[in-house]
């Protein structure tokens, strides 16, 4: 099904912006947050994984229903590395990408989440330790 996707910040995010490798930023940043009956319509259950497709290809997402907050036929998926991976990359001459009203194609699916650690390597970087 296609969909509206809108980033942005939350708190939970923003409460660990200093520990961007702690499985509670990596949750929160690889969330897909979807009305409830768009998820009955996709045929999804919360905490179950859809494939998020845009821009420069796939990711596997966790699906969190989010009520009336979101409206049918739009998403939510903070700001971070795994919704970073798939935006288009053309700013229309503006340096920055959209990362509002952004059409995305979701399907369910039953591949697993990548880890943060497996999604920056699959772009070519590593990891590091903080010191």
């Amino acid at each position: 099904m296609r969909f509206i996707l809108n980033t942005g910040r939350t708190i939970v995010q923003g409460c660990h912006v200093e520990d961007k490798y702690s499985e509670t930023y990596a949750g929160e940043v690889s969330t897909c947050r979807m009305n409830l009956l768009d998820m009955l319509e996709l045929g999804v259950e919360e905490g179950e994984y859809v494939s998020v497709t845009c821009g420069s290809g796939s990711v596997v997402l966790k699906v969190v229903a989010a009520g009336e907050a979101i409206p049918c036929g739009s998403v939510f998926v903070p700001y971070g590395p795994y919704i970073n991976h798939i935006m288009p990359e053309d700013t229309h001459s503006t340096g920055m990408p959209d990362f509002k009203s952004v059409v995305v194609v979701i399907t369910p699916t039953t591949e697993p989440r990548k880890t943060l650690q497996d999604l920056i390597e699959d772009l070519g970087g590593r990891m590091y330790e903080i010191r």
